[in-house]
């Protein structure tokens, strides 16, 4: 029997890429999620392939440990997990709301990754087959996300839980990794808004997909793995852990980045680049806005107008 994926999170809009993409690369999966009837429409999707739902969460220390007990009743081998767990976007200045907003937004969206790692890293040991287990964090953990500090602050601790967990997971023939995406999705409700270079979801599940089928190589793995719209190319264009986030570019892995020579028109033709480097225009864009608005606000109002 061939090892089945476990996505959790399923339902969710970065879940079904990850289903998807592991259907298409020929993978049993395991989904699930606490929606019901989202997981049904799921099975209704996918109903001629190798697909089991089940409606569980891992929002606790005891329903991460029922989902383990059920998971292993189903006696049948797993071969990776990817953690798409997430409670929502929260808007808002962090100075704004109290310290328990806070509080539930690592509730919600680091704690339960702790919970389902604790019993699901020791079930993939158990099956043997070696394998990844692979979380998904979102935008904001590198640098603050403007408008969304509650959020910047649980992807930055996501983060350190990976590193923690990629340590510990060391004592398991198990590989723990972080697939870190800085950008929003693009999806159907945001299509018509949505940047031009903005990830889909199953894009992200590819990718989510390829650290999971590469866990077996001797190349050495890094806790935190950037998302990647292309490939690297060269020598390192099979190695998905090479283009580490919080290591400094290198000149090999920079070069790596653009397209073979042989390939330059194809790319210009069929892709749309930004009009401006996209690692200089945020900071730019916050820092004329703030100016703005300090002028806005501080300013005294001439004689001619109203207060």
């Amino acid at each position: 029997m061939k090892a089945a994926l476990i996505v959790l999170g399923a339902t969710g809009a970065v879940g079904r890429g990850v289903v998807q993409a592991a259907l298409d690369g020929g993978w049993p999966v395991i989904a699930i999620a606490r929606d019901v009837a989202a997981l049904d429409a799921l099975r209704q999707e996918h109903g001629a392939s190798d697909f089991t739902a089940i409606s569980a969460s891992v929002g606790s220390e005891a329903d991460a440990a029922r989902l383990g007990d059920e998971l292993r009743a189903l006696g049948r081998p797993l071969g990776g997990v990817v953690a798409t767990v997430c409670g929502g976007s929260k808007r808002g200045r962090l100075l704004d709301q109290p310290a328990d907003f806070l509080r539930r937004t690592l509730d919600e969206d680091l704690l339960p990754h702790l919970a389902a790692a604790r019993h699901l890293l020791p079930l993939l040991a158990e099956s043997d087959r070696g394998g990844a287990y692979v979380l998904i964090g979102g935008p904001g953990g590198e640098h603050p996300w403007a408008g969304y500090g509650h959020d910047s602050i649980a992807a930055a601790a996501l983060r350190m839980l990976a590193r923690v967990l990629h340590d510990e997971a060391r004592a398991y023939p198990i590989r723990v990794q972080l697939l870190a995406v800085d950008s929003p999705l693009q999806t159907d409700a945001n299509r018509k808004h949505a940047c031009s270079q903005w990830p889909n979801a199953l894009s992200v599940g590819r990718r989510a997909l390829a650290l999971i089928e590469h866990s077996a190589a001797a190349a050495p793995a890094h806790a935190v793995v950037r998302y990647a719209a292309r490939p690297l190319a060269g020598s390192q264009a099979n190695s998905p852990w090479s283009d580490d986030i919080d290591l400094p570019a290198t000149a090999p892995i920079a070069e790596a980045i653009a397209p073979p020579v042989e390939n330059a028109a194809a790319e210009t033709t069929n892709t749309q680049e930004p009009d401006s480097d996209a690692g200089l225009l945020p900071p730019r864009c916050l820092h004329d806005a703030r100016t703005l608005l300090q002028t806005l606000a501080f300013s005294k109002p001439r004689s001619h107008q109203k207060t």
